[in-house]
């Protein structure tokens, strides 16, 4: 076999049409192999004898793509100086494009024995491990253009590739739960008429299955446990997983921006599927583990802010380079369009605390591809001072946890909400303007793959993780939720017309809020997961979204609350209300006004009344302050926003001094939801009485 110099960079295996350049970075390996992998179980080893800057590397003529390999490290294994190589363990390429096979769990994967966890461990790991392969990098995307949809226009469908497909009836078996499945027609065409711009995926980098779960029957259904963090996860492909992948994958994408649908990635930059010091040892571990991971002050153990076991170190150039190569690799190879962080916080700790200033946001600020996609942080972790909801910097938009649980509050009857729950329908400030960010920065949700489901949001008051295997223990104990009067499933009409009601409530609240509202996978059909609210490990018909004949009322009215929203820049705005009438227009009227239900403007003491749920909200059409893409001034129809989250009835004076005449065109109270342009009239002056826990919405035309 040839074996050429080859280049340090890039780094990972790079195919070129006659064969394939190899390069890997390890400080802490004395020398490492290179293993190509054959079908008959034997391996054929070269050694990487270049090295620049520690980046081993060789061109290897011939080496096609779907050729499988490994590395193998051989140096220091000494866990109390924080290095572990061993040359035993077929180690992965940290920058494997494509990933073949799974993990058999047992003692051969692990760098110790399991009696003895200080004894080091020389089983051989490659029949047992997962493998690296070389890919074609070459695919037609014909005109693939990315829709880079503007955030005021984005509405965000939060899904993972396999509960969305795997039960949908109009998709051949074969496909259900891969990427080509979000490809089918089914699937694009319920997005398109929902009207959905984004598809935020659960984590799509090859994951691996945990030893415990595995065990215990179960799987890492969510996908939080990274192993290559550029390859598209093999299970989720119908075609094969020697680079099949990433073809299918592709295909997916292309598919999708044909039908204006942005792909936004779930990405788990903070920790990789090695966990702690009794983990496995399957890729950085074995390279370069000082490099790779935070270690604690006695280097044989990893300091952990995610809850998994170990946490990247973000102060390592090498793991800074990993992180933004594989943001630009899934941008300009893949053409996806941004990217949701998760446990985002840890990103920022590159020292102890969370620093706004950290070496890996500087990078994306001035990254000419990665700063130009949607950055979307989820702004928490579990360390110390990890909540940062609202502390990103200015380039970043983020889950606003704080929305979410507001809203929540407010519409199961919670004191003293109705002040915050007044910020964070206009795009909560006090979170975003003081650091030049708009409303925009706010993603805004009620309901996400981690807790209840929308149903079993208004069905539970308690969590039931039993199934999980952990006698109940974990996942959230607080989830700011109420079962209507009865746990779990009833036949009990009252019960259910009021959680129907409840959960018209939230879905209305989201589509009427300033920011950019998400929706999770199967909340249009009130999917339930029968209480539990951690499905994380649940890769069965408990998670998978089960797709009705007809999507009845329920999906009619997200469809026209989406569709409301879009139509109504006032609904969408890109800058914050300033409670005053816009300069130049000749409307005396404020571009927004707060009203008691007796139609009133709001008054100190109506805001800090500890029973206070309910208001009425004037968004004045007339009166958007931003201009339109050519500077044109932007005028809509006005609208006034009933809210009763009060446990009765309540009559509503419509305001006499903002418009003569209005119509209904939301009233969740109603089955239908009223779909816009069918509700009644209604004069200014009236009154209109508004059922317990319910919203109307009355639209004035411009």
């Amino acid at each position: 076999m040839q074996v050429w110099p080859g280049e340090a960079y890039p780094l990972g295996a790079t195919y070129d049409g006659a064969g394939t350049n190899f390069a890997v970075f390890t400080e802490a390996a004395d020398r490492v192999e290179l293993c190509l992998l054959h079908d008959d179980g034997s391996e054929t080893a070269v050694e990487l004898r270049e090295s620049d800057a520690f980046v081993r590397h060789a061109y290897v003529p011939g080496v096609m793509p779907g050729q499988r390999y490994g590395f193998r490290g051989h140096g220091p294994y000494a866990p109390e100086r924080g290095l572990r190589c061993n040359s035993a363990k077929l180690l992965l390429d940290p920058y494997a494009k494509a990933i073949s096979g799974a993990v058999r769990w047992g003692e051969e994967v692990y760098g110790y024995h399991f009696g003895a966890p200080d004894r080091r461990n020389d089983l051989d790991s490659a029949p047992h491990t997962m493998t690296s392969v070389v890919i074609n990098p070459y695919f037609d995307w014909g005109d693939d253009r990315p829709p880079r949809t503007e955030y005021h226009h984005t509405v965000i469908y939060e899904a993972h590739v396999k509960g969305l497909t795997m039960r949908h009836p109009g998709l051949p078996e074969e496909l259900r739960g891969t990427y080509a499945a979000l490809a089918h027609p089914a699937i694009i065409d319920h997005l398109t008429r929902l009207g959905v711009t984004a598809l935020e995926l659960m984590p799509v980098h090859q994951f691996v299955n945990d030893h415990r779960l595995v065990d215990m029957g179960l799987n890492n259904y969510w996908g939080y446990n990274t192993v290559g963090f550029f390859a598209p996860h093999n299970t989720y492909a119908s075609w094969g997983d020697r680079g099949q992948q990433v073809l299918e994958f592709k295909s997916a994408v292309r598919a999708l921006h044909e039908a204006g649908i942005e792909v936004i990635l779930d990405v788990v930059y903070n920790h990789t599927a090695e966990g702690n010091h009794l983990g496995p040892t399957l890729s950085f571990k074995g390279l370069d583990n000082p490099s790779y991971y935070r270690l604690a002050d006695d280097p044989r153990y990893y300091t952990d802010t995610t809850g998994t076991g170990n946490s990247l170190l973000m102060r390592s150039p090498h793991v800074l380079q990993l992180i933004m190569d594989s943001l630009r690799y899934w941008v300009t190879e893949m053409h996806v369009d941004g990217f949701r962080f998760d446990l985002a916080a840890t990103l920022a700790r590159q020292f102890h605390e969370v620093d706004r200033l950290s070496s890996f946001f500087d990078l994306v600020q001035q990254d000419p591809v990665v700063s130009q996609v949607k950055l979307i942080a989820e702004p928490w972790d579990v360390g110390e001072g990890g909540y940062q909801v609202g502390n990103f910097p200015p380039l970043w938009t983020e889950w606003n946890g704080k929305y979410r649980d507001t809203v929540r509050d407010l519409w199961r009857g919670e004191p003293r909400a109705l002040a915050e729950f007044a910020s964070r329908l206009t795009g909560s400030s006090d979170l975003y303007q003081d650091d030049g960010r708009r409303p925009l920065a706010s993603i805004n949700f009620v309901t996400c793959h981690d807790g209840f489901t929308l149903h079993d949001l208004v069905a539970y008051n308690d969590k039931h993780n039993r199934a999980n295997g952990e006698d109940n223990r974990d996942g959230e104990s607080h989830n700011r939720s109420w079962n209507c009067g009865a746990e779990g499933e009833t036949d009990d009409p009252g019960v259910l017309g009021l959680r129907a009601r409840q959960m018209r409530n939230f879905l209305a609240t989201l589509m009427l809020s300033q920011g950019v509202p998400m929706l999770s996978h199967g909340d249009e059909f009130a999917r339930t997961q029968r209480g539990n609210n951690n499905a994380y490990c649940q890769d069965s018909e408990v998670s998978w979204v089960a797709w009705p004949e007809d999507g009845g009322d329920l999906l009619e009215f997200v469809r026209a609350m989406v569709w409301l929203r879009r139509d109504h820049p006032v609904l969408r705005r890109r800058r914050f209300f300033h409670g005053r009438p816009v300069e130049g227009t000749h409307d005396e009227l404020s571009d927004i006004a707060w009203f008691t239900p007796e139609g009133g403007e709001m008054a100190q003491r109506d805001w800090d009344s500890a029973q206070a749920s309910a208001l009425t909200v004037f968004l004045n059409g007339n009166a958007i302050s931003e201009p339109g893409p050519r500077g044109e001034r932007i005028t809509d129809d006005s609208f006034l926003l009933m809210f009763n989250a009060s446990p009765g009835p309540l009559d509503f004076l419509v305001p006499v001094d903002h418009g003569r005449q209005w119509q209904v065109v939301v009233d969740t109270a109603r089955p239908e939801g009223v779909p816009p342009g069918t509700g009644g009239k209604v004069a200014a002056g009236e009154r209109i009485t508004l059922p317990d826990r319910s919203l109307t919405v009355l639209q004035r035309p411009a």
